[in-house]
């Protein structure tokens, strides 16, 4: 189990010395950050706006002139526009192979973790935790995998490290259930609390989605690591990568079933991750995407890293034998430009120990 020392109920990009009231880690800044969020209703702001009102309160850096952020800034891949899509594919064949030495050959074969993590960077982690199941049932992220990736964060010289998903089911029971609150435990990093007051109206501009409550923690990030599960989905086909971003809004996410494959896309163009990392250690092949039965689950030993999240998720589907397009939200997201699922990457390695 995990104490509420692990939660955090408002998030910061540069906290102050930290309180504990009521349970809950809370900053100067975040009161003030929840403060100012909860005075402007009057209409809903961009991601954009967001980012640099958020630095303005951290006394950070000006932002005029510099698209995308806070994501690829100046010391990742992502920040040179002339850097290949790559794609890492990690398996695990020796018997009794370590899933933290899996998850580190993986890093290693892309330049290490410092190709995307600097020193002194908030990094939020986006698992998926969303349902209260136990990690070898394969509806939520290994918590070895999620381990893996904070401490190597850590090593980077990551500020602070948060753990932030929307879950389905009450957060600390899914917390408990899947092994994440175990992590934060072990490692010091954040498990970040989903709650109302930390939704914000913003708009996400895409082809189907407009404004949309975002979970702000996530928009606070420096850097943003997705690390979802590899499962199936009776609406989507599959639950990927790019579908991982459902978990990182509110409102009536009941209706963002509808017209599933573009939304998806639309969420996964907003929110552009750092990296992301797809967890196919085991996955879940049959009554996705909660299950509940060993008998849905089937052992990969895979993790698929990239920084192309079309990429990513294309690779993955062909765990399941699917092609790229197969699935809808694969097909449009290449057609939209948010990556490419060609078999020609520049940059591709694979990693077996």
């Amino acid at each position: 189990m995990f104490t509420d020392n692990h939660l955090i109920y408002c998030s910061s990009v540069l906290p102050d010395k930290p309180s504990v009231i009521g349970g809950y880690l809370l900053t100067a800044y975040g009161l003030q950050l929840k403060a100012n969020m909860m005075k402007s209703t009057d209409h809903p702001i961009t991601r954009r706006e967001s980012i640099i009102k958020l630095l303005k309160f951290s006394g950070g850096m000006a932002l005029a002139g510099c698209p995308a952020l806070p994501f690829g800034l100046p010391g990742t891949v992502l920040a040179d526009t002339r850097q290949e899509s790559f794609i890492v594919d990690a398996k695990g064949q020796t018997p009794g192979y370590a899933i933290r030495d899996l998850t580190r050959k993986a890093f290693h074969a892309a330049g290490g973790i410092q190709q995307f993590i600097s020193k002194g960077d908030v990094v939020v982690i986006k698992p998926n935790i969303s349902w209260a199941r136990a990690p070898q049932l394969a509806a939520t992220t290994h918590p070895e995998v999620l381990k893996s990736v904070i401490e190597l964060c850590q090593e980077a010289g990551a500020k602070k490290v948060r753990i932030a998903d929307h879950t389905i089911h009450g957060a600390r029971r899914c917390f408990a259930i899947t092994g994440a609150g175990s992590v934060a435990k072990q490692t010091g990093a954040d498990l970040v609390v989903p709650r109302s007051s930390l939704m914000r109206d913003m708009n996400l501009n895409g082809h189907r989605l407009d404004v949309w409550p975002v979970f702000t923690p996530i928009v606070e990030a420096d850097k943003l690591i997705n690390l979802p599960v590899a499962k199936v989905h009776g609406l989507s086909v599959l639950t990927l990568g790019m579908k991982n971003w459902i978990g990182a809004v509110g409102g009536r996410r009941y209706a963002l079933h509808q017209d599933i494959h573009q939304t998806i896309v639309d969420l996964a163009q907003f929110f552009k991750p750092t990296i992301t990392l797809i967890d196919a250690t085991r996955v879940m092949t049959h009554n996705g995407p909660s299950g509940g039965s060993m008998s849905d689950v089937a052992v990969m030993n895979r993790l698929i890293l990239s920084n192309d999240p079309v990429a990513a998720d294309a690779r993955a589907a062909g765990l399941f034998g699917y092609a790229p397009d197969d699935i809808g939200f694969i097909r449009l997201g290449k057609k939209w430009q948010l990556g490419s699922y060609d078999l020609d990457l520049p940059l591709q390695r694979e990693v077996v120990i």
